[in-house]
């Protein structure tokens, strides 16, 4: 298997409403998206938004579990001001803040809010990596 993540799928529980937090976010959905998906354009991967019982279904799974998944997105930012911008962004969409932006302890700036469906975003900041012109972050060269 080569090394490489093709589609990031959120199951939701409204796609509508989720498709409608992530543009007042400033995201464009791509014209594929429809009323059961909604397809973003993130660098070299697809964000998608999918019903969560149907996605469940798909994957023979339960639909519903308890507690944290296990599994945060990760959106970074050029500079440690900007946490704060997009943690008020998220917020202004419709988002909860979990954690406000703090100093973290590995030397950046990091905070984290969840989505419409619980979702946990991670805004991070990190010294040690650079974003790309295309959004792609990139560990700094040794």
């Amino acid at each position: 298997m080569e090394q490489r993540i093709s589609f990031i799928t959120l199951g939701v529980s409204d796609v509508a409403r989720a498709r409608a937090f992530y543009e007042r976010l400033g995201w464009k959905a791509l014209r594929q998206s429809n009323e059961g998906v909604a397809f973003f354009q993130c660098g070299g991967i697809v964000f998608a938004l999918f019903g969560r019982e149907a996605l469940a279904e798909d994957a023979k799974v339960a639909p519903y579990g308890e507690g944290f998944s296990g599994v945060a997105l990760a959106h970074n930012v050029r500079d440690k001001h900007e946490v704060d911008l997009v943690l008020a962004e998220a917020e202004a969409a419709g988002g909860r803040i979990l954690k406000s932006g703090q100093d973290a302890f590995w030397g950046g700036y990091t905070g984290y809010f969840a989505d419409p469906d619980n979702h946990i975003w991670e805004v991070a900041w990190n010294p040690g990596g650079r974003i790309g012109e295309d959004g792609s972050f990139h560990f700094a060269r040794e």
